[in-house]
């Protein structure tokens, strides 16, 4: 980081757009919005005011210091936690506020957590098969016989994921690398069209992180991606927008060499 450093340019700081101008410039192609959302926890403000603009098929990397509101922000469009003001409308007017998480994963929003949650005594295939929309019983999904099309979705996943060569394996042998993507493909296959992934490439391997930022890359466009990283090497290799947040706010938005430039950035996040 400290090589880094040395080589950033100091410019002046630019305010991040708001959001009612980039909203209406962008309305048609929109997916997600963050519309002025606040959250607290015993009078500490997780989010501020946050305000995000996140368009239809667009791959936009998050990153922050540790309390920045990267996960609160997850957890509010997901659900998990209510804002106590704003608005997260998702399309063209659905307001997750108003929804349960159930909800709004039916709606197509899936989220990756950090540590891989797979069936680990199942197999690669069996994972797929259970996470197919329908009949969510374990047992009853596993007996029934699949149809030829749910089978071709999955061979489709398979390839996709890299993991075409293991659909027999049990999940738990796989590599820590594996478990990330067979999990990103169980999303694939309910047919997320948002999906957010949190730290995607924590504890793997360099190879396996080159391959992850392969298999996220070929997904931007058909689906919508938000990665929230602290590799900075990986958020360059993905090559999108970023946006940096500090304090529950926008701090930054722009490519990877405008907010590595960013002196605030620099102060409070790179430089540490």
């Amino acid at each position: 980081m400290s090589a880094l450093s040395l080589a950033l340019k100091q410019q002046p700081p630019v305010e991040p757009p708001k959001l009612a101008s980039r909203a209406l410039a962008t309305s048609a192609d929109t997916l997600l919005y963050l519309d002025g959302v606040t959250v607290s926890f015993d009078g500490f403000k997780a989010l501020n005011n946050l305000s995000l603009v996140i368009d239809r098929g667009e791959l936009r990397t998050i990153i922050g210091p540790n309390g920045a509101g990267k996960t609160t922000m997850m957890d509010v469009i997901t659900g998990k936690t209510r804002p106590d003001g704003g608005r997260v409308v998702f399309g063209s007017n659905v307001d997750l506020t108003k929804l349960d998480e159930t909800a709004i994963a039916n709606l197509g929003i899936g989220r990756k957590f950090q540590k891989p949650t797979v069936f680990e005594n199942l197999t690669v295939f069996e994972n797929l098969e259970l996470a197919l929309k329908g009949e969510r019983g374990m047992w009853r999904t596993l007996r029934a016989t699949l149809s030829g099309e749910n089978q071709d979705r999955i061979a489709a996943v398979l390839k996709t994921i890299g993991l075409s060569a293991r659909p027999r394996e049990i999940s738990g042998a796989l590599s820590h690398g594996q478990k990330q993507w067979l999990e990103i493909g169980m999303l694939l296959i309910q047919d997320q069209q948002l999906l957010l992934l949190d730290e995607p490439v924590a504890g793997m391997t360099d190879h396996e992180t080159k391959q992850t930022a392969e298999l996220i890359l070929s997904l931007a466009g058909s689906r919508t991606v938000v990665v929230v990283e602290h590799d900075m090497e990986f958020v360059r290799s993905l090559g999108a927008r970023v946006t940096v947040l500090h304090e529950g706010s926008v701090l930054a938005e722009g490519s990877i060499d405008h907010v590595q430039s960013h002196p605030r950035v620099i102060e409070v996040y790179l430089g540490r």
